[in-house]
């Protein structure tokens, strides 16, 4: 596999050199004089406001088996005190507070928290296939894949340095108001697709980090119809699993030009309309979202056949659904 294109950004490209040897800082590449140190992916504090004990597990595409306290990532110690550590103390603060808290924090900070979020997992699994495949040109994945990824970590190094996006927001982010204010803690993402959804005490946070807005202009209907409500257990799910299903049909890959000016960087989106005439989303197809849908309301055990009783009209816990016209 060939090495992704060295982009003259000023900003540190990790798939240059396939970085991901915990060696070096995953997200400025320096060591600025100080020591890397291996930070936990799940933070401590979220485990401890969850109520978990780390020793929960999850599995990664590689198929290995690994409990949350053993999942870090490097940091330079620098960059850790100065730039990620205030970002989970204030993430921490809204956690603990509730809704009020959470969708009053700014979007920026949501976006780099997640990012660290679904990067550090993106980063974790470049690590396992480097290791299995003892060599970059044996890994088996895309070119667009690793420029989504790796725009994701040049935006994140707004941390660090000084970035501006011209005019555009990257990422789709929604926070809802849970009617269960002691809702158990639980995560999903989905790496291909940069799509991240949490759930805890009275809130939810469903984010598409590399899309520009669009899946939430997409469904903004829903959104306008939810908004000032609680949501039940069974309606969050629904939403989750329309965004999951909408990042899937989305079929452009979001690019960008990168502008440093008096260290500044200004990151501008390119039009994603650009020479092409399809619409920015595949056609919805109500089977393929009842199949979506049966997995995210696994718990209460709904299966595809009651979702698509009315093929035309899938079943909805929303009083107005809002599904997007199907093809």
């Amino acid at each position: 596999m060939a090495n992704i294109a060295v982009m003259n950004t000023g900003l540190y490209n990790p798939f240059q050199n396939f970085d991901f040897l915990y060696k070096i800082c995953f997200l400025s590449g320096k060591t600025f004089n100080s020591p890397v140190v291996q930070v936990p992916l799940i933070p401590k504090w979220l485990l401890a406001q969850a109520g978990l004990s780390g020793e929960e597990q999850i599995q990664f595409l590689d198929e290995s088996i690994r409990s949350y306290n053993t999942l870090v990532i490097p940091v330079n110690s620098e960059v850790d005190e100065q730039f990620l550590s205030p970002l989970e103390h204030k993430i921490e603060a809204s956690f603990a507070t509730g809704y009020d808290a959470v969708s009053a924090l700014p979007e920026l900070d949501l976006f780099n928290w997640i990012g660290k979020f679904l990067y550090g997992f993106v980063y974790i699994e470049m690590h396992s296939a480097l290791r299995k495949e003892m060599t970059a040109d044996g890994l088996n994945m895309s070119q667009s894949l690793m420029m989504k990824f790796a725009n994701l970590n040049f935006m994140m190094q707004n941390l660090y340095t000084s970035l501006e996006f011209e005019d555009f927001s990257p990422w789709s982010i929604t926070v809802v108001k849970l009617e269960n204010g002691e809702t158990p803690f639980s995560f999903r993402d989905e790496i291909n697709t940069l799509t991240f959804s949490l759930k805890m005490k009275d809130f939810g946070i469903i984010a598409c980090l590399q899309d520009n807005g669009t899946n939430k202009r997409y469904h903004q209907d829903i959104i306008n119809e939810i908004k000032g409500k609680a949501l039940t257990a069974e309606q969050f799910e629904e939403l989750s699993a329309r965004f999951y299903y909408s990042a899937y049909l989305f079929n452009r890959l979001p690019e960008y030009t990168f502008m440093p000016v008096e260290g500044t960087t200004y990151i501008e989106a390119m039009p994603l309309r650009g020479n092409m005439t399809k619409p920015l989303f595949d056609v919805w197809q109500n089977k393929v979202y009842a199949q979506v849908l049966e997995n995210f309301w696994k718990p209460w055990g709904y299966v595809v056949f009651e979702i698509i009783k009315n093929p035309d009209e899938p079943m909805s816990f929303f009083e107005k659904p809002y599904l997007p016209t199907a093809g």
